[in-house]
């Protein structure tokens, strides 16, 4: 007997763990995505035409279109169940005119989640399709087009093949190349300080120089330094000033897909395109025993920091069980964060009770390393604050004022589950201080002024390129991480030390882009562009228009650009060196992946090789080659002899060039979680390297 009911979502995965809890008036089917896209051989859009979208069965698409046709034929109702966001209400729009279903028809159906409450409940108020929010997505896939479609073949035409340029892509290159441009123009400052080793009793504990106890005081350079200790007599330093204080430190937010994507680039290392991927398995379903497939996370593309009434009440439960009363958030914490699409809810376990550790054996590493880091931070941000007792202590000797501060957790509250990670700088470790009380004289044991040079800002981490475009208002969740991806394999950008690094080809074609079409790569614009596609699926703006306001004045640039803009020949530099294979010299090449040598006797002779960065480090097994930096397959970097095959020596970690001072080995660089460090290859040898 033929089902009553067809249900279709995205993704077979999904479309198992549904059907199972629907029971058998239901047959659940996967669409694999959308069916119907633009041609990928055209533009396919009429612009003489209010900007009609051609819209063409995906090629592949065919058979899996005919099996939803035959099925839909069959069932007496059709429930489109796609994701909830404008891809899954456009998905739902295409599905609906492919297989004849009336877009005003109670046919649509959402869930932030697919547990078994969840999609039985979705069930009961099915809704007609939200025209708005199609029109928004449909919007922004007209306008990538447009964009995309008409100046990638200038590219072509005028730098090389294989090109592109797009509306969000093209901004995040170039916050790139102006990070990149901040650091080359950057002038180093010189600044000192002096830091005091102070004494109380048997205890001891730092402080550094503040000012003259009325106000702070920089010092720029060594006689400024020279004039304060000029000024110190003896050891003894009174204690002037005590500031005890209770500071509260409230936890983070339940995750957003761009906080997600950042903190699991910062803790985890994972890039943005692999914290989706496992977000979505986690979300869709995993087999976890005798309940069968169970979606464990809500809906991984928001940027809402919303939470149901249900999910705080069960939370809320678990602490109390687990961690006691006064573990508990006081109060409300989660709100809505500005820009967010719809009522969506944060990140967060469909069910608290389902612990990373209970689902250790049915998850693989990463899956649960990500689990884990969704379910720790939502049931921090539904704790109580950590409570910390800070002291500062001013030491005073004639008008010089050193200054100490200590803190100290009097109640771990949130961070008893978990701490927020950070960009670009350690976390502040505890420091604490001996009892110290005003009037108190406390001994200088060591005084060490040191010299140091204001630094460059630091290129952009994927994390932090995230947090950026995040609070620029450039992008939405589902645009990140294959933003990021894009101008990596069109090899504008490579990845130095997990930093972005634009490349020469990415320079020529930001300095092209932002000279025909300065409004691709404007922030403001960008970001102005967003909040029109948020309009239209509010129901306050027309698609139509939106796109025709924009249109105007790009078609006349792209007149301009393709009479004006000039052919860029990238030339190939001599590499100073000739082809081992054929004698002729060898020449620098630009790549995808940045520059190699090749020969230029090409195609006759199809030599080519990598450029070696030599490190300045003497190969410490044959004595005669250069260690070089090379590259693995995984782009992972390794070092070894520039005389291979000859000589096989290899090392992960960077040689330095001199001896290990206790048994004369080599010594490398180690990356640590924090910093570095430098130790023997060999031996126990240990040392921190210099700043």
């Amino acid at each position: 007997m033929a089902p009553d009911y067809l249900v279709i979502v995205e993704s077979p995965a999904k479309a198992k763990t549904i059907e199972k809890y629907l029971g058998k008036k239901y047959k659940v089917k996967a669409s694999v995505g959308h069916v119907r896209d633009l041609p990928r051989s055209q533009t396919g859009i009429d612009v003489e035409n209010n900007y009609e979208p051609k819209y063409i069965t995906i090629r592949g698409k065919g058979p899996v279109l005919q099996e939803l046709k035959s099925a839909a034929k069959k069932a007496k109702k059709i429930f489109l169940a796609s994701d909830p966001d404008r891809e899954g209400e456009a998905i739902a729009w295409h599905l609906a005119h492919s297989l004849g279903i009336d877009e005003d028809s109670e046919c649509r159906v959402v869930f932030n989640e697919i547990t078994k409450d969840a999609v039985k409940e979705a069930f009961k108020h099915p809704r007609a399709i939200n025209r708005d929010r199609v029109d928004a997505q449909q919007a922004r896939r007209i306008l990538d087009r447009l964009v995309g479609y008409n100046i990638s073949p200038i590219l072509w035409k005028k730098v090389k093949k294989g090109l592109s340029a797009g509306r969000v892509q093209s901004v995040a290159l170039r916050l790139i190349i102006d990070r990149e441009n901040e650091i080359r123009n950057f002038k180093p400052e010189e600044y000192w300080s002096i830091t005091g080793l102070f004494g109380k009793g048997k205890k001891e504990f730092t402080a550094a120089f503040h000012g003259d106890g009325k106000k702070k005081i920089k010092l720029p350079d060594r006689q400024s330094v020279d004039a304060i200790l000029a000024k110190l007599d003896g050891s003894d330093f009174e204690v002037a000033e005590l500031e005890k204080k209770e500071r509260k430190r409230n936890p983070a937010p339940p995750f957003t897909t761009s906080s997600l994507q950042q903190e699991a680039a910062r803790k985890l290392n994972f890039r943005a395109r692999k914290t989706m991927m496992l977000a979505q398995q986690l979300y869709e379903g995993i087999n976890v025993g005798k309940e069968g497939s169970v979606g464990l996370i809500t809906y991984m593309r928001t940027d809402s920091t919303r939470i149901s009434d249900t999910a705080k009440k069960e939370a809320g439960d678990f602490i109390l069980a687990d961690y006691g009363q006064e573990y508990l958030a006081p109060g409300e914490r989660a709100s809505k964060q500005k820009n967010s699409q719809d009522a969506h809810e944060a990140i967060r376990p469909t069910s608290v009770l389902r612990t990373p550790a209970s689902m250790k054996s049915v998850l693989s590493n990463d899956q649960l390393k990500l689990y884990r880091l969704i379910w720790e931070r939502f049931i921090a941000s539904r704790m109580a604050p950590a409570v910390l007792d800070t002291v500062t202590a001013d030491l005073r000797q004639g008008d010089v004022v050193f200054r100490a501060t200590g803190s100290q957790v009097k109640f771990q509250g949130f961070m008893k589950v978990y701490v927020e990670g950070e960009d670009d700088k350690e976390d502040v470790k505890q420091k604490m201080l001996p009892p110290l009380e005003k009037g108190d004289i406390v001994k200088s044991l060591k005084i060490d002024p040191k010299q140091h040079f204001t630094q460059p800002p630091p290129r952009y981490s994927e994390a932090r390129l995230v947090k950026t475009m995040e609070e620029l208002g450039i992008g939405r969740p589902s645009t990140y991480a294959p933003t990021l991806d894009t101008i990596q394999k069109r090899g504008y950008v490579s990845l130095d030390a997990k930093r972005f690094v634009p490349t020469e080809l990415g320079e020529i074609v930001h300095s092209l882009v932002s000279e025909f079409f300065p409004e691709i790569i404007d922030v403001e614009f960008t970001a102005e562009m967003e909040k029109d596609l948020d309009s239209i699926e509010d129901g306050k703006n027309e698609w139509v228009n939106v796109i025709d306001s924009f249109y105007k004045d790009f078609e006349k640039r792209l007149k301009v650009a393709e009479e004006e803009m000039e052919k860029v020949v990238i030339k190939d530099e001599p590499a100073g060196e000739d082809c081992e294979k054929c004698g002729s010299p060898m020449v620098i090449k630009m790549g995808r992946y940045g520059k190699f040598m090749a020969c230029s006797n090409f195609p006759d002779c199809r030599n080519t090789k990598p450029i070696l960065k030599k490190i300045g480090v003497t190969c410490p097994k044959c004595k005669k080659g250069e260690v070089v930096e090379r590259k693995s397959k995984t782009k992972r970097i390794f070092y070894s002899c520039d005389q291979y095959p000859e000589c096989d020596f290899i090392s992960w970690d960077k040689p330095v060039s001199r001896p290990c001072p206790k048994c004369s080995s080599l010594l490398v660089e180690k990356k640590l979680k924090k910093g570095k460090q430098i130790q023997c290859s060999e031996c126990d040898y240990k040392e921190q390297p210099q700043q």
